[in-house]
Protein backbone atom coordinates (compact mmCIF):
# COMPACT_ATOMS: atom_id res chain seq x y z
CA UNK A 1 0.00 0.00 0.00
CA UNK A 2 1.39 3.40 -1.03
CA UNK A 3 0.62 6.37 1.22
CA UNK A 4 1.22 10.03 0.48
CA UNK A 5 1.11 13.08 2.71
CA UNK A 6 0.33 16.06 0.53
CA UNK A 7 0.62 19.75 1.05
CA UNK A 8 0.50 22.30 -1.72
CA UNK A 9 4.09 21.75 -2.67
CA UNK A 10 5.06 21.58 -6.26
CA UNK A 11 8.40 21.75 -8.03
CA UNK A 12 7.93 25.33 -9.17
CA UNK A 13 10.71 25.30 -11.77
CA UNK A 14 9.20 22.22 -13.48
CA UNK A 15 6.15 22.09 -15.75
CA UNK A 16 2.86 20.51 -14.79
CA UNK A 17 3.73 17.40 -16.83
CA UNK A 18 7.19 17.15 -15.28
CA UNK A 19 5.68 17.36 -11.78
CA UNK A 20 3.30 14.52 -12.64
CA UNK A 21 6.17 12.45 -14.04
CA UNK A 22 8.04 12.85 -10.77
CA UNK A 23 4.95 11.50 -8.99
CA UNK A 24 5.05 8.46 -11.24
CA UNK A 25 8.82 7.97 -11.22
CA UNK A 26 8.44 4.28 -10.32
CA UNK A 27 6.40 3.60 -13.46
CA UNK A 28 8.69 1.88 -15.96
CA UNK A 29 6.15 1.60 -18.77
CA UNK A 30 6.02 4.86 -20.80
CA UNK A 31 2.51 4.11 -22.09
CA UNK A 32 1.28 3.65 -18.53
CA UNK A 33 2.92 6.95 -17.54
CA UNK A 34 1.12 8.70 -20.42
CA UNK A 35 -2.19 7.04 -19.54
CA UNK A 36 -1.96 8.11 -15.92
CA UNK A 37 -0.98 11.67 -16.82
CA UNK A 38 -4.01 11.86 -19.12
CA UNK A 39 -6.22 10.47 -16.37
CA UNK A 40 -5.01 13.18 -13.98
CA UNK A 41 -5.73 15.81 -16.64
CA UNK A 42 -9.25 14.37 -16.99
CA UNK A 43 -9.80 14.61 -13.23
CA UNK A 44 -8.30 18.10 -13.04
CA UNK A 45 -9.23 19.80 -16.35
CA UNK A 46 -7.75 23.10 -15.14
CA UNK A 47 -4.32 21.48 -15.52
CA UNK A 48 -4.85 20.28 -19.09
CA UNK A 49 -4.26 23.65 -20.75
CA UNK A 50 -1.34 24.33 -18.39
CA UNK A 51 0.57 21.09 -19.01
CA UNK A 52 3.64 22.93 -20.39
CA UNK A 53 3.45 25.78 -17.83
CA UNK A 54 5.97 26.02 -15.01
CA UNK A 55 4.05 25.10 -11.87
CA UNK A 56 5.30 28.20 -10.05
CA UNK A 57 3.09 30.21 -12.42
CA UNK A 58 -0.09 28.34 -11.47
CA UNK A 59 -2.73 29.71 -9.11
CA UNK A 60 -2.90 28.30 -5.59
CA UNK A 61 -5.86 26.11 -6.52
CA UNK A 62 -4.10 24.77 -9.60
CA UNK A 63 -0.99 24.03 -7.52
CA UNK A 64 -3.14 22.13 -5.04
CA UNK A 65 -4.72 20.13 -7.86
CA UNK A 66 -1.26 19.38 -9.24
CA UNK A 67 0.04 18.24 -5.85
CA UNK A 68 -2.94 15.90 -5.45
CA UNK A 69 -2.56 14.69 -9.04
CA UNK A 70 1.12 13.97 -8.50
CA UNK A 71 0.19 11.85 -5.49
CA UNK A 72 -2.30 9.92 -7.61
CA UNK A 73 0.19 8.96 -10.31
CA UNK A 74 0.98 5.63 -8.63
CA UNK A 75 -2.71 4.83 -8.07
CA UNK A 76 -2.42 4.69 -4.27
CA UNK A 77 -4.92 2.84 -2.10
CA UNK A 78 -4.80 5.63 0.52
CA UNK A 79 -4.24 9.34 -0.02
CA UNK A 80 -3.52 11.55 3.00
CA UNK A 81 -4.34 15.25 2.61
CA UNK A 82 -3.47 17.91 5.16
CA UNK A 83 -5.53 21.10 4.82
CA UNK A 84 -6.15 20.88 1.04
CA UNK A 85 -8.28 24.05 1.18
CA UNK A 86 -5.66 26.18 2.94
CA UNK A 87 -5.39 29.60 1.31
CA UNK A 88 -7.88 28.84 -1.47
CA UNK A 89 -10.88 30.94 -2.50
CA UNK A 90 -14.28 29.38 -1.60
CA UNK A 91 -15.11 28.69 -5.26
CA UNK A 92 -11.80 26.86 -5.73
CA UNK A 93 -12.30 24.94 -2.47
CA UNK A 94 -15.57 23.53 -3.85
CA UNK A 95 -13.82 22.53 -7.07
CA UNK A 96 -10.91 20.86 -5.24
CA UNK A 97 -13.28 18.98 -2.92
CA UNK A 98 -15.40 17.87 -5.90
CA UNK A 99 -12.21 16.54 -7.54
CA UNK A 100 -11.25 14.75 -4.32
CA UNK A 101 -14.69 13.15 -4.18
CA UNK A 102 -14.37 12.06 -7.81
CA UNK A 103 -11.01 10.42 -7.09
CA UNK A 104 -12.55 8.59 -4.15
CA UNK A 105 -15.48 7.32 -6.18
CA UNK A 106 -13.74 6.60 -9.49
CA UNK A 107 -10.61 4.94 -8.13
CA UNK A 108 -11.93 3.63 -4.82
CA UNK A 109 -9.03 5.45 -3.17
CA UNK A 110 -9.47 5.92 0.56
CA UNK A 111 -8.81 9.58 1.32
CA UNK A 112 -7.99 10.76 4.82
CA UNK A 113 -8.27 14.53 5.19
CA UNK A 114 -7.33 16.78 8.08
CA UNK A 115 -9.22 20.01 7.49
CA UNK A 116 -10.51 23.10 9.27
CA UNK A 117 -12.92 24.04 6.48
CA UNK A 118 -15.52 21.71 7.93
CA UNK A 119 -18.69 22.69 6.11
CA UNK A 120 -17.32 22.02 2.64
CA UNK A 121 -15.59 18.84 3.70
CA UNK A 122 -18.49 17.36 5.68
CA UNK A 123 -20.73 17.73 2.64
CA UNK A 124 -18.61 15.16 0.77
CA UNK A 125 -17.32 12.98 3.65
CA UNK A 126 -18.48 9.40 3.96
CA UNK A 127 -17.11 9.23 7.49
CA UNK A 128 -16.06 12.02 9.86
CA UNK A 129 -14.37 12.19 13.23
CA UNK A 130 -14.51 15.29 15.41
CA UNK A 131 -11.55 15.79 17.73
CA UNK A 132 -11.45 17.96 20.82
CA UNK A 133 -8.14 18.31 22.61
CA UNK A 134 -6.86 15.21 20.79
CA UNK A 135 -9.80 12.95 21.68
CA UNK A 136 -12.54 11.73 19.37
CA UNK A 137 -15.78 13.26 20.69
CA UNK A 138 -18.03 12.33 17.75
CA UNK A 139 -18.02 10.27 14.60
CA UNK A 140 -20.46 9.40 11.87
CA UNK A 141 -21.33 10.38 8.34
CA UNK A 142 -20.56 13.91 7.29
CA UNK A 143 -24.26 14.68 7.07
CA UNK A 144 -24.90 13.33 10.59
CA UNK A 145 -22.13 15.51 12.01
CA UNK A 146 -23.55 18.59 10.22
CA UNK A 147 -27.02 17.89 11.63
CA UNK A 148 -25.78 17.37 15.18
CA UNK A 149 -24.77 20.11 17.61
CA UNK A 150 -21.30 18.67 18.29
CA UNK A 151 -19.43 21.26 16.22
CA UNK A 152 -20.99 24.13 18.15
CA UNK A 153 -20.16 22.40 21.42
CA UNK A 154 -16.53 21.81 20.46
CA UNK A 155 -15.91 25.24 18.96
CA UNK A 156 -17.72 27.11 21.73
CA UNK A 157 -16.05 25.04 24.46
CA UNK A 158 -19.30 23.54 25.77
CA UNK A 159 -19.42 20.04 27.28
CA UNK A 160 -19.58 17.48 24.43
Amino acid sequence: MVKFHMTRRVFKHLTVEENLEIGGYILENKKEMQRRKQEIMDIFPALKDKRKTKSGQLSGGQQQMLAIGRGLMTDPKVLLLDEPSLGLAPKIVKEVFANIREVNQRHKTAIVIVEHNLKSLLEIADRAYVLDKGKVVAHGTGKNIIQSDILEKVFLGLPA
